[in-house]
């Protein structure tokens, strides 16, 4: 493996910086084109840590170039190249950028996420143990922690700048995006999960949950964008070990919250420093999630 830079914060002169989030730094190239740059920051409990992940930024640019050269017959997106040596000169003066940058197509972005889940996990466990919904989808009773839910569901939020993203029901959603485009959006979603869930399965993983953004392009057709079905955005579990009833053995960065929770920390920023120890299964998780998925090594 190619070793790679480690950067918590990246900077591209003669390029604007448009938004710094909590782990892409996005920059303007042109009227037309955006580069997005992953750091290795790791956010928890919608904090950044102050201790990054190696090879984290590599694995999310990989892997997303990976699922959207996949899937691409089921949607259009926003990528245009990771190819390091034919992004622009601007770009290519940086050399630790290599690896972690994606020359994408603007977009207007809907000010949603579009969740969803085949298991019970997360947010949703919390939901259905309080109401037994998630959502607004009543639910089966009786069902245990990372239960497989009898389809996968369709569980949007709002997109939050900072804090918290809040689940909404399918009708909210609607409100945001009109009708049109959220019949569209959650018809997509549920495509490119149902697809990317087959293929995994049979690579070793179990997609349980995961994020899709997407954006209009200028001609006015839906472009899945940002990253796609990493670490980051989704939870990928082992199916040889799956175990309904409790967490799973996971290769995303439950890890890193697990380790948090045992620490008397409020979740308030500052966020705590991580032993090099978490820090390297951090990353030998992440590593082992784009291999099994792509049958490559980084």
């Amino acid at each position: 493996m190619k070793e790679v830079l480690t950067i918590s914060e990246s900077v591209v002169e003669g390029l604007p910086l448009v938004h710094r989030g909590k782990v892409r730094d996005v920059y303007s190239v042109g009227e037309q084109h955006l580069l997005l740059v992953a750091t290795d920051r790791l956010s928890a409990f919608d904090c950044v840590l102050p201790t990054p992940i190696k090879y984290k930024g590599a694995v999310l640019t990989s892997l997303s170039d990976f699922w959207f050269r996949r899937l691409e017959h089921l949607t259009k997106h926003h990528l245009l190249t990771t190819d390091f040596d034919k992004m622009p000169e601007a770009v290519r003066r940086s050399e630790n950028l290599r690896g972690r940058s994606m020359l994408v197509r603007r977009t207007t972005v809907f000010p949603v996420e579009c969740v969803v889940r085949g298991y019970l996990e997360g947010s949703g466990w919390k939901d259905y143990q309080a109401t037994g919904a998630i959502c607004g989808h009543d639910l089966p009773e009786g069902l245990e922690q990372a239960s497989k839910l009898p389809t996968p569901i369709f569980t949007p939020s709002t997109k939050a700048s900072a804090g918290h993203d809040k689940n909404i029901t399918e009708l909210d959603f609607i409100k945001i995006v009109g009708e049109e485009n959220g019949a569209k959006l959650r018809s997509l979603t549920l495509k490119i999960y149902n697809e990317a869930y087959q293929y995994a399965l049979t690579h070793g993983i179990i997609i349980a949950d995961t994020k899709f953004e997407f954006g209009l392009d200028k001609n006015g057709d839906i472009l899945l964008i940002d990253e796609v079905l990493t670490p980051d955005s989704s939870r990928f579990w082992s199916a040889e070990t799956y175990s309904p009833g409790k967490a799973q053995l996971s290769f995303d960065k439950q890890f890193v919250r697990e380790y948090l929770e045992t620490l008397d920390w409020n979740k308030q920023p500052p966020a705590p420093e991580l032993p090099p120890e978490i820090a390297e299964a951090t990353t030998q998780r992440y590593l082992q999630a784009y291999e099994l998925l792509t049958g490559k090594r980084l």
